[in-house]
């Protein structure tokens, strides 16, 4: 973990009911003093999505070979590479050369929609390339459940997400602009 690194603790009920997928899962997080909340917790949300066993986060900020989550099976083959933010065309690139699947998750108010319009036309040649964007609103309120423990309930179908912490529900709609 990154020295001053805030750490977090978090229990996720996920009940996907697009994968059949129904699971708790108890993560520690690493807060880097130069990643907000939102970024974050967005890492939380991409777990949530694409939860499994094998599903790890990796080492961080600024760490140009590692995503910040992964999939790899056991002889080390990377079968998902998740990014979050708005990343370089090159990293997806060569991110799409080395995994069977590369996803990227970006936001930023109005900066995300700049990125994909200076971006979609290089990145529609990565087949095995998708990206969604997540609207700030709900960024901004799910960073809001970031607590040093949370417990958080997800519920995940049809591209629409419901995070319950209890006292409050957020609903998260994706907005697939390269599948």
């Amino acid at each position: 973990m990154a020295s001053n690194a805030t750490i977090y603790k978090a229990v996720l009920q996920i009940a996907d009911i697009d994968r059949q997928y129904f699971q708790d899962h108890a993560l520690t997080l690493a807060r880097h003093p130069s990643e907000t909340e939102e970024r974050m917790m967005i890492r939380v949300l991409a777990f949530a999505l694409h939860a499994d066993e094998a599903l790890s986060f990796g080492r961080g900020v600024g760490t140009e070979d590692e995503p910040a989550l992964w999939q790899r099976d056991l002889t080390g083959a990377i079968g998902c590479w998740i990014e979050i933010g708005q990343p370089d065309e090159k990293i997806l690139r060569q991110a799409c050369g080395r995994s069977k699947q590369v996803i990227a998750y970006v936001y930023g108010a109005r900066s995300a929609e700049v990125w994909w319009a200076n971006q979609s036309q290089s990145l529609d040649r990565l087949k095995n390339l998708a990206v969604t964007l997540l609207p700030m609103e709900s960024v901004r309120a799910l960073a809001e459940m970031a607590r040093p423990t949370m417990q958080l309930q997800w519920t995940i179908q049809d591209g629409h997400i419901w995070i319950t912490d209890g006292p409050q529900t957020l609903h998260f709609e994706l907005q697939r602009l390269k599948s």
